[in-house]
């Protein structure tokens, strides 16, 4: 019995393989160790001494739109994602959904419940994903042996932190535009941090997730992507998303505010120098500005 898992999550003891349940959450039978809890967490998986991590630990299989941990649930257990990816959200009393951040392989779920002893947040898998289990019964026995596991978990504290202050900064800007292309420059450091490409990526989560964690409406969020396609920074399709500019949308993200007042910016950020496309995209929004501006179209 698995009383370390998540009370949200449905769990199949029988089921022939991980996949035979359409949704919910499947114990793994596979073997794991320690050692590959610490080498996702990014320290050594030998300690100094020489050990390895060679204590047992379980896997979950996750399917996509299970939520696998509950608002406000015991802490029983820390997980850590080994490959897929998952949303933080809360749900408002009139049913809103708030997406407060992403996790994927690598990242460590249930740290903020060790401060009231339950989860803050619901957490619920974007696509099929696997965790590690990491019994807080167990944990504590964990860090004495392995002193590089203490160091791990203070590398996961310093991530979730600095995940923080850079949600903040999206937050800062006034324009859906530039929190979007805030977001989208944050998604390709966190994509090239992981060894893949930081210019062409798949979006895991919707639109209406990005929507969510910006503090914008879902159709600002497709209307920001059309701008931003349209200055030249991007192409999109559905969720694939490859960068052109990358230049222009980092310089895209530093403008804070619109100003309304410059009629070079009423229809929106003007785009910064990058590329022919960025130029041509330029010409076009002051072109628009002076045909706004002129007596003959008032």
């Amino acid at each position: 019995m698995l009383t370390d898992t998540p009370t949200a999550a449905t769990i199949d003891h029988d089921a022939p393989a991980w996949f035979s349940p359409r949704r919910g959450v499947v114990p793994d039978t596979a073997p794991h160790r320690l050692g590959e809890v610490l080498g996702l967490m990014g320290v050594q998986a030998v300690d100094a001494d020489g050990r390895a991590g060679s204590a047992e630990v379980r896997q979950l299989r996750v399917r996509a739109g299970s939520l696998f941990c509950e608002e406000g649930a015991p802490l029983r257990a820390l997980y850590l994602v080994r490959h897929g990816s998952f949303k933080w959200l809360r749900y408002a009393e009139d049913g809103y959904e708030h997406v407060f951040g992403f996790a994927t392989a690598g990242d460590l779920l249930g740290f903020e419940g060790l401060a009231a002893g339950r989860q803050p947040l619901g957490v619920m898998a974007l696509e099929d994903a696997g965790v590690l289990v990491l019994p807080l019964a167990e944990l504590e026995l964990w860090r004495r042996q392995h002193p590089a596991l203490d160091q791990a978990l203070l590398r996961a504290l310093a991530t979730q932190l600095v995940r923080a202050r850079e949600h903040a900064a999206m937050m800062a800007a006034v324009a859906a535009e530039v929190r979007l292309a805030r977001f989208l420059v944050w998604m390709s450091g966190w994509m090239a941090s992981r060894g893949q490409s930081p210019r062409r990526f798949v979006l895991r989560m919707s639109r209406r997730d990005i929507a969510s964690l910006l503090a914008v409406a879902h159709e600002t969020v497709s209307r920001s992507f059309g701008l931003l396609a349209e200055w030249g920074y991007l192409r999109v399709d559905n969720r694939d998303v490859e960068i052109l500019d990358m230049a222009g949308l980092k310089a895209c993200t530093r403008s804070t505010r619109r100003d309304t007042d410059d009629p070079h910016h009423r229809g929106g950020v003007l785009p910064a120098a990058g590329g022919i496309a960025g130029a041509a995209a330029r010409a076009a929004i002051q072109s628009r500005a002076s045909l706004n501006s002129s007596p003959l179209s008032k």
